[in-house]
């Protein structure tokens, strides 16, 4: 019996040690120590062993076993090991090539966008997005633009349906936000806008940021205000603010918004064409009739709304005199505001 032990683990051993994968280990496992395996033959064959030769015999069995479980065990981690050397060496990654590669930036008008919100969040408002894809009800009826209402020559639109279209603003999330928001609500909204004009100062896609402050007794003071407040955030501290009366049918008064030239500071250049000023966005107090129209009393709320074209800041911001140069994916050109 116990030759026969002997001989067992040495033949174990043996196979181990000839053992070229993790799958040869299991099957060596399985034909030794499994179920059905040869040491649980000798097993079951210590019922025909002496009383007193049984503790001798137990023993042995049992250091067998343990020494063919740690052998096996330490191939395997040998086997594991050799494994994970070779994948490390066939995905390995020379950290030290490419140093010169250059490292990517912000799109300038991206830089721009964050910058402004940045400055509202910091004045208290509240971001909100919508969709790009619009219907006409939001995008024009409810600001108080109805299908015959001659306001919409203003804006050049693509309609993907007779009442599905991309929208022309993001001021269908005024209404939006006050169809589904109780005041005071104090919000702005950045997006992509589309309409179909292309020149060097227009572009068919264009971002904008609008802005919504609907409250109690809420006036074009409050207007001026913010909106010199974020001009000099955004320009400098000597920035100054000229309200021009304008028109716009979701506002009533509006007004078309200047800043004092960021090149000149008013003094009059190229960039401001000699007048010493720059049109940056239109604005006004929220028009009753689109209060009405989203379910706000305009006989207890008022409020202002703005919207700026991101693009038109940004050209304003770097000098660029042509909005189609953010668009060309020009390498030479971006690379200027990392």
């Amino acid at each position: 019996m116990i030759d026969s032990i002997e001989q067992l683990v040495k033949r174990a051993l043996e196979a181990i040690d000839q053992a070229k994968e993790t799958t040869d280990l299991n099957e060596i496992r399985v034909r030794f120590l499994g179920k059905n395996g040869a040491y649980t033959e000798i097993l079951r064959g210590m019922k025909d062993v002496k009383p007193e030769d049984k503790p001798r015999l137990g023993k042995l069995i049992n250091e067998g076993r343990v020494r063919l479980e740690t052998v096996l065990a330490e191939k395997e981690a040998a086997f594991r090991a050799a494994e994970m050397a070779r994948v490390l060496e066939k995905e390995a990654i020379d950290v030290t090539l490419d140093k010169s590669q250059p490292i990517g930036s912000l799109h300038p008008i991206t830089k721009v966008k964050n910058e402004i919100l940045d400055i509202f969040v910091g004045l208290g408002f509240k971001v909100e997005e919508g969709p790009e894809i619009e219907t006409d009800y939001f995008n024009f009826q409810l600001m108080n633009i109805p299908k015959d209402h001659p306001a919409r020559d203003m804006q050049d639109t693509f309609y993907v349906s007779e009442n599905t279209l991309l929208r022309t603003h993001t001021s269908p999330m005024q209404a939006h936000v006050m169809l589904s928001q109780k005041p005071p609500i104090r919000i702005v909204v950045p997006g992509k806008v589309y309409r179909a004009d292309d020149d060097a100062s227009h572009s068919p896609i264009f971002n904008q940021i609008e802005g919504l402050v609907v409250d109690k007794d809420v006036s074009l003071a409050h207007l001026k205000g913010t909106l010199d407040t974020v001009a000099k955030a955004l320009f400098n501290q000597d920035t100054k603010t000229r309200f021009r009366p304008s028109y716009f049918p979701f506002t009533e008064p509006s007004v078309e918004v200047d800043v004092t030239c960021s090149v000149c500071g008013g003094s009059g250049c190229r960039l401001c064409k000699g007048t010493g000023w720059i049109e940056i966005l239109g604005a006004g107090v929220v028009n009753p009739k689109v209060l009405e129209n989203c379910g706000v009393d305009p006989n207890e709320y008022s409020g202002f709304a703005f919207g700026l074209g991101v693009d038109r800041i940004a050209m304003i911001k770097y000098g660029v005199p042509d909005i189609r140069s953010f668009y060309e994916n020009d390498v030479r050109f971006l690379k200027q505001y990392k």
